[in-house]
């Protein structure tokens, strides 16, 4: 609730010229943008995301583990890197258009600036999201359920349809939300598409203006942007329970043979990849190769990665095991009170980061002066951004559960916590190392609140890549750009490769 309540404190500091700047047409357009941009890559996102994880999981795909792990990556590209790269591919006389230029003749191609261009970056940029959550809860589904749908004579499409997909609907419900909050709370991909966003507005007025009451009053409204959504996607989940009421022996998922749609469902993965982690990957090793060609060192970037492991791999186990009891009270003990936690704890991820750092900047030079500029205070700001990443994948896993496990347990003399170690943390374990990888890849490429809060001389790759891209010395910012994709790609495809439950 900091960041809040110093958005409030800001509030009733402001002026009537920041009342004003509030309720102009300008800022009305703003959330129109904010709101058209957020469904389309939600949109896109699960047209992406859906197939991909079912086929990675459910069919005979060629290369399976492989597309598994790679469609996982594109996770880890900082939105900011990720927007220049493609710039640059696909801009005005960029690599594309030039190559075009030199094989047709075209001289020109539509401009890749503005809405269109941000939904395709974000998009490309953001989809794991919801597939890792989807992956994790197709692989806890019980197929005896699909058996018996297809024993009643209905064919594998209405099977998943009628059957998988609504089974599906927590996974896609909390995988939608993060992308949803994570596309209103991005300033580099917008900023370089120049497509106005309200959090490029806070931005600019936070760093434009003295004073910064009308910055807190549009974080304010930014801010019940994300309640309509939360609430929204509570509204979608609804009543209806995703675990098997009946008896019954469960039975792991039997594969899917593709037959003659195996080759076209390779094209798709290899399309995804491509776009999504080859070609700015292609990018990022033209400017490396280019950097080194011309003298440019490397050393400085190896003590930002050890920063960059330490503070993140905190962030992750510390938010993984917070957000399992607060999880566990959301879906079993369903309520007024469970909604309004889980709605605040939305809050940190709704706001752009540098609101976070500046709120907490705010009570610790007042209240925390031994905590200001520590290392404690900036993972403390990651798990305020991050935790709804780790509690969205914990939660679907607990709503699989049925909750006959645990009073069975019960009555065979366990413990509420003997039932929780033998029997619940096994069920949702899957989910738990989900979220702990998802809030290590995305801690990784954190900026905004790690150039506030970050201890004097603590730099992350982050910052890096950052400091260099803002003084154009793309060759300088490759290999810290490069490190963190290759950094968060080590744990995932451990997790993807070693873990029995994502059932490979």
């Amino acid at each position: 609730m900091l960041p809040f309540v110093y958005l409030i404190v800001r509030a009733f500091d402001a002026s009537d010229l920041a009342w004003q700047l509030l309720f102009r047409f300008k800022t009305l357009h703003t959330l129109f943008n904010t709101l058209v941009l957020t469904i389309g890559v939600v949109f896109v996102s699960i047209l992406i995301s859906l197939p991909m994880a079912w086929l990675t999981v459910r069919t005979d795909l060629p290369l399976k583990r492989l597309w598994s792990v790679l469609a996982a990556l594109p996770i880890v590209i900082p939105s900011y890197v990720g927007a220049f790269l493609y710039i640059t591919i696909f801009g005005p006389k960029a690599l594309f258009q030039q190559f075009l230029e030199v094989i047709f003749g075209i001289e020109r191609i539509p401009s890749f600036y503005g809405l269109s261009g941000a939904v395709i970056v974000l998009s490309l940029l953001s989809y794991p999201y919801i597939y890792l959550i989807v992956r994790s809860s197709i692989s806890n589904i019980d197929s005896s359920i699909e058996d018996s749908a297809r024993s009643l004579g209905r064919s594998s499409f209405k099977t998943f349809m009628t059957v998988t997909l609504p089974m599906l609907r927590p996974a896609l419900a909390a995988g939608a939300l993060l992308v949803a909050l994570y596309v209103i709370s991005d300033f580099g991909a917008v900023s370089l598409m120049r497509y106005p966003t309200f959090t490029w507005s806070i931005y600019q007025q936070y760093q434009g203006a003295i004073d910064r009451s009308a910055a807190a009053l549009l974080s304010i409204l930014l801010l019940l942007f994300s309640v309509v959504i939360l609430y929204l996607e509570q509204k979608s989940r609804g009543r209806i329970k995703y675990h098997r009421s009946g008896a019954g022996i469960s039975k792991r998922l039997s594969l899917i043979r593709l037959g003659k749609w195996k080759w076209p469902a390779v094209i798709f993965c290899a399309l995804v990849i491509s776009f999504s982690l080859l070609l700015p990957g292609s990018v990022l090793l033209y400017w490396l190769v280019r950097g080194v060609s011309y003298g440019e060192t490397i050393a400085s970037a190896w003590s930002s990665a050890l920063n960059s492991i330490y503070a993140s791999g905190l962030t992750a186990i510390i938010a993984g095991l917070i957000a399992i009891p607060v999880a566990a009270f959301i879906v079993r003990f369903p309520g007024r009170i469970a909604r309004l936690f889980e709605s605040i704890s939305y809050v940190g991820y709704a706001l752009p980061g540098i609101v976070i750092g500046l709120s907490l900047v705010f009570f610790g030079v007042r209240y925390g002066g031994f905590l200001y500029q520590t290392i404690l205070i900036l993972v403390f700001a990651y798990i305020v951004l991050f935790f709804p990443v780790a509690m969205g994948s914990v939660r679907s896993s607990f709503a699989q559960i049925r909750p006959s496990y645990e009073e069975a347990a019960k009555g065979l003399g366990r413990s509420n916590i003997g039932v929780m170690y033998s029997v619940t943390l096994p069920l949702v374990r899957s989910g738990v190392i989900v979220a702990m990888a998802l809030v290590f890849l995305i801690t990784m490429k954190e900026l905004t609140a790690t150039l506030i809060l970050g201890p004097l001389g603590f730099k992350t790759l982050a910052t890096q890549v950052w400091s260099f891209t803002s003084e154009a010395f793309f060759a300088k910012a490759a290999f810290p750009a490069l490190l963190i994709i290759l950094l968060s790609s080590i744990p995932t495809a451990f997790i993807m490769y070693k873990n029995r439950d994502l059932r490979l």
